[in-house]
């Protein structure tokens, strides 16, 4: 049996009324800032629970454009998680700031508890990295950056609809950066992003910073960016956003249901299911003995499984000028030789659930 990684082809395999309004869109010429993507923007912040939305690029773009209305400048420092994707640390460069790396806990996320010791007076901002589909501890987080008066900007990319006490990722702080990626929860065939805020002022400085710096045609505020979200891409985002949380709540499924049978296998280790967090699994990782046979064992059974991520953003040739060494963020570390990604999206079948943890039943016995 092959058990893929990649869902879209299952995704959007009925999707006759998408391509209908797809055609019907294409007639209106109505290509750039057209009203799909307000009617997008609208949807997706009633969706989080924020008064405004911005579409933008992409989910770095996302990051990105939140710092810069934070007046993020070179040389300033940005505390992150040590274990994220290389957008998060691209947005913080892009600025010409400098990444400030914290480790992580086995929720993947950022180990509040460590934040503090890294704020300096050059500390601008801090980017949780809600990685996964866990949350970072927002509660401790807040609680630090208003001792300290520091501004947080949300990484939500991989975490649309987790939540802490029902409050969801993305509304916790001034920015919530998500990523439209083909592969997250809410895609909208290519690259995309949107940012959520409940500040009118931070609003109006995200329009014009995704569209050149323009308050219309001829007149220009601010120097600004080419970032905006397609409108033809907020056709698909608008089909596709009324099944947001029928696709969390399977993800939230399937994960209990690996939890329940993985988590009996000598070997495998489940991460901690915290209480009060609801965990949206854009990635179902689990810690693994002998992960590097275990995933050429899965490999060769037909299982896409895979490592998020193999060498920790730390210790990639790009961050050399950081000057860390082997070892400076040990549980990035450890993860990196530990962990292991199986395939856990709404289209996946409890037959292809089982394949899976019979393989890696097999695998350790």
């Amino acid at each position: 049996m092959k058990v893929r990684y990649s869902y879209l082809k299952q995704q959007f395999s009925n999707s006759d009324d998408l391509w209908k309004n797809l055609k019907k869109f294409v007639k209106t010429g109505d290509f750039t800032l057209g009203k799909p993507l307000k009617v997008f923007e609208q949807r997706f912040a009633k969706l989080i629970g924020t008064k405004y939305a911005v579409g933008v690029n992409s989910g770095t773009d996302a990051i990105k454009l939140s710092l810069k209305v934070l007046n993020v400048k070179p040389g300033d420092e940005i505390i992150t998680a040590a274990n994220t994707f290389v957008a998060t640390v691209g947005a913080i460069c892009e600025l010409g700031a400098k990444p400030v790396f914290v480790d992580c806990d086995n929720t993947f996320c950022m180990d509040v508890e460590l934040v503090e010791k890294k704020i300096t007076k050059k500390t601008k901002a801090i980017v949780p990295v809600h990685f996964t589909g866990y949350m970072t501890n927002m509660i401790k987080l807040n609680k630090i950056a208003k001792k300290y008066k520091i501004p947080i900007v949300e990484d939500a990319c991989q975490s649309i609809l987790a939540s802490i006490n029902n409050k969801n990722s993305g509304t916790w702080s001034d920015f919530g950066a998500f990523s439209l990626h083909p592969l997250k929860n809410i895609n909208v065939w290519s690259d995309g992003g949107i940012i959520v805020t409940s500040n009118k002022k931070y609003y109006e400085h995200l329009k014009l910073l995704r569209n050149h710096g323009l308050i219309d045609r001829d007149n220009v505020q601010i120097t600004g960016y080419n970032s905006r979200l397609d409108t033809f891409q907020s056709v698909v985002g608008n089909w596709l956003i009324p099944s947001a949380k029928k696709i969390a709540n399977q993800r939230i499924k399937n994960a209990n249901y690996y939890d329940s049978h993985l988590g009996k296998i000598k070997g495998i280790k489940i991460p901690p299911r915290l209480k009060n967090y609801k965990i949206v699994y854009h990635l179902y990782i689990v810690f693994a003995e002998n992960r590097d046979k275990l995933l050429k064992y899965c490999i060769k059974k037909g299982i896409e499984a895979k490592v998020h991520y193999p060498i920790p953003i730390y210790r990639q040739p790009a961050m050399k000028f950081l000057k860390h060494k082997n070892g400076d963020f040990p549980i990035t570390d450890l993860h990196a030789k530990n962990i292991i990604s199986f395939p856990c999206d709404q289209h996946l079948s409890k037959q292809e659930m089982n394949y899976v943890i019979k393989c890696v039943k097999n695998f350790y016995s």
